[in-house]
């Protein structure tokens, strides 16, 4: 592993602890209430930082929530700033984290094949 790569994931995770507290603590936007930044993975040279972020539903529609992220990147941007010690904070760019919703569907999935497996041995009896 390289030094640069090493430096590029401390900053993402440290980026990603400061960005959870922002989000909790200073906007008070309806839509951003129940969502969590999953990880952040910061270009090589630290100019742009891809945000994940997933919703506590699964189900719900991720668009409004990413809007209202979007619009508010530059104070969330700002705020960052003031919190981390880097010369250049990243340009934010925001993108749902599908992978939580599509771990709830595959454990509905199993466990409906499961439950198939059992009622077809309990006929069987």
């Amino acid at each position: 592993m390289s030094k640069e790569y090493g430096r590029n994931r401390r900053v993402g995770e440290q980026m990603r602890r400061i960005l959870s507290e922002i989000l909790r603590r200073e906007l008070n936007d309806p839509r951003l209430q129940f969502l969590s930044i999953t990880s952040v993975d910061v270009s090589g040279d630290l100019s742009h930082a891809k945000v994940y972020f997933s919703l506590l539903n699964p189900a719900e529609d991720p668009a409004p929530t990413q809007e209202a992220l979007t619009r508010a990147a530059g104070f969330i941007r700002s705020q960052l700033g003031r919190n981390m010690s880097i010369r250049q904070v990243p340009a934010l760019h925001f993108q749902h984290d599908e992978s939580l919703a599509r771990g709830a569907r595959l454990t509905s999935l199993i466990d409906q094949a499961v439950a198939s497996d059992r009622d077809k041995a309990d006929e069987g009896d």
